[in-house]
């Protein structure tokens, strides 16, 4: 019988957890591309909620803010923060423009991804914000 030391059981922990971050990111350029381009099904479903072309591309261009950091080491946990708050805000529009059932599954689902991530990443969000206090501290 093998057994595995704590320090390689964090070190899959982490590999797994980067993996997630990848295919996390990976989703949110995917999902921006459409808004970016002005695919003629994103620009009317942002008109039906009222957010029009101005929504549509500053949600795109969080989207992919938020994927490029989520694979910076020191800004993860606070993309996955963020990206929590673009997710409630994705769950409550889908819900109520476009109605429950199958269409929530993949914002709801994203939500709790990055839920876990930005819970794993908290010590580098706090070591973020350490360093931010010593920079403006001087």
């Amino acid at each position: 019988m093998t057994t595995y030391s704590g320090s390689v059981g964090r070190r899959g922990a982490n590999v797994a957890l980067w993996v997630l971050q990848v295919l996390t990111a990976a989703l949110f350029v995917f999902a921006a591309i459409p808004k970016l381009t002005a695919d003629p099904m994103a620009v009317a479903g942002f008109d039906m909620m009222g957010l029009g072309a101005p929504g549509m591309y500053a949600i795109g261009v969080l989207e992919v803010l938020g994927a490029v950091a989520l694979l910076v080491p020191i800004l993860c946990g606070l993309a996955a923060l963020a990206q929590i708050l673009l997710m409630i805000g994705a769950v409550t529009y889908t819900a109520i423009f476009f109605g429950g059932g199958a269409i929530l599954i993949l914002p709801v689902v994203t939500l709790i991804v990055v839920s876990v991530i930005a819970w794993a990443r908290r010590d580098r969000t706090i070591a973020l914000l350490g360093l931010v206090r010593r920079r403006v501290g001087r």
